[in-house]
C-alpha cells in the first residue's frame, strides 16, 4: 500500500515537472525575445544620433545654381602640346576655330582661347559656349564630322598633342556672362575641386562675395562642371598685368564680408589651382 502511495505521488510529480518545463521554456523565450527586442531599438536609437538626416531637394543643383533666362551650355578643352608644335598648334588654331565661330550654321561661340603662362606649361585652353543647351552641342559634333576643314585641323593636332580633356560647364546665375572684351589683358583661371554635396553651400556664399570684386570689371566668368570632373568650379577673371592682378585682390580684403566669405569656402575645398593665360590672336576675349 504504501508503495503505491509513494509510486503515485512521484507519478504525479513528474507530470507537474513535465508540465512546467515547457511554461518556463515559453517564458524563458519570450523574455529573451523582448531583451533583444529592446536591445535592437535601443541599438538603432543610438545609432540614429550619428547618422546625417537628409534633407530631400525639391530640385538638382544645377537648377538651383545656373542661370534661368537662357540655355547655355559650356565646354572646356585643356589641350597639352608637344613643346616643339606649339607654334604650329597656334597657328593651325587660329586658321580654324574662328570660321566655326563665324558661321551662322554652328550654334557655338567661341568665348575665348588661350595659352598657359604660368601653371601647366605648353597648354592650350579652349572656351566655348553652346546657346540652346545640348541639343546645340548634338547638332554642332554632328555637322563638324561632316566639316572636311574641321577634320584636317582634327588630323593635324592630334600629331601636336601629349593628352586633352575636357569638361562640359553650366554658368552661375550671379555671374557675368562672358562677353568679348578689349585687350591687352591677362586671364587667370581659378579651378576648384570642391567636397562632394557642397556646391549649394559654394553658391551661397560666392553669390554675395562676387558682389565685391566688380569694382574693377576682372570679373569674366563662374562656372561649375556638369559631365567630367565633377564638383569643379571654375572663376575666370581679366587683369591689365600680373602687378595689377595682385593690387585687386589685395583691395578684395578691405571690403565688408571678403573674410566672411574667404572664411567659410575654404573648408568646402579638396584641391585649387591658378593659371595664368595669355590669349591668342584671335580669342574674341582679348
Amino acid at each position: 500500500m504504501a508503495t503505491r502511495v509513494l509510486q503515485s505521488l512521484g507519478n504525479g510529480l513528474n507530470r507537474a515537472i513535465n508540465g512546467v518545463r515547457p511554461k518556463q521554456q515559453v517564458a524563458l523565450t519570450l523574455r529573451s525575445l523582448s531583451a533583444s527586442s529592446n536591445l535592437n531599438r535601443e541599438d538603432s536609437w543610438f545609432k540614429s544620433l550619428f547618422v546625417r538626416k537628409v534633407d530631400p531637394r525639391k530640385d538638382a543643383h544645377s537648377h538651383l545654381l545656373a542661370k534661368k533666362e537662357d540655355n547655355n551650355l559650356y565646354k572646356i578643352q585643356f589641350h597639352n602640346v608637344k613643346p616643339e608644335c606649339l607654334d604650329d598648334y597656334n597657328k593651325l588654331c587660329e586658321d580654324v576655330l574662328p570660321n566655326i565661330h563665324a558661321d551662322p550654321e554652328y550654334p557655338c561661340e567661341l568665348v575665348g582661347t588661350w595659352n598657359t603662362w604660368y601653371g601647366e606649361q605648353d597648354q592650350a585652353v579652349h572656351l566655348w559656349r553652346y546657346r540652346g543647351g545640348y541639343p546645340a552641342l548634338t547638332e554642332v559634333m554632328n555637322k563638324l564630322r561632316k566639316n572636311k576643314e574641321f577634320m584636317e585641323y582634327r588630323n593635324k593636332r592630334g600629331k601636336m598633342l601629349l593628352s586633352r580633356r575636357n569638361q562640359l560647364l553650366l554658368e552661375f546665375s550671379f555671374w557675368n556672362e562672358p562677353v568679348p572684351r578689349p585687350g591687352p589683358n591677362i586671364y587667370e583661371l581659378r579651378s576648384y575641386q570642391l567636397r562632394p554635396g557642397t556646391m549649394i553651400e559654394w553658391g551661397n556664399y560666392w553669390a554675395r562675395a562676387i558682389e565685391l570684386r566688380q569694382q574693377n570689371n576682372e570679373a569674366v566668368g563662374g562656372f561649375f562642371s556638369q559631365i567630367g570632373s565633377l564638383y569643379m568650379v571654375h572663376h575666370l577673371w581679366a587683369y591689365k598685368d600680373l602687378q595689377s592682378r595682385e593690387e585687386t585682390r589685395n583691395a578684395a580684403w578691405q571690403h565688408e564680408g571678403w573674410d566672411e566669405a574667404v572664411y567659410y569656402t575654404v573648408p568646402l575645398i579638396q584641391h585649387m589651382e591658378s593659371r595664368i593665360m595669355i590669349p591668342m590672336k584671335t580669342s574674341p576675349l582679348k
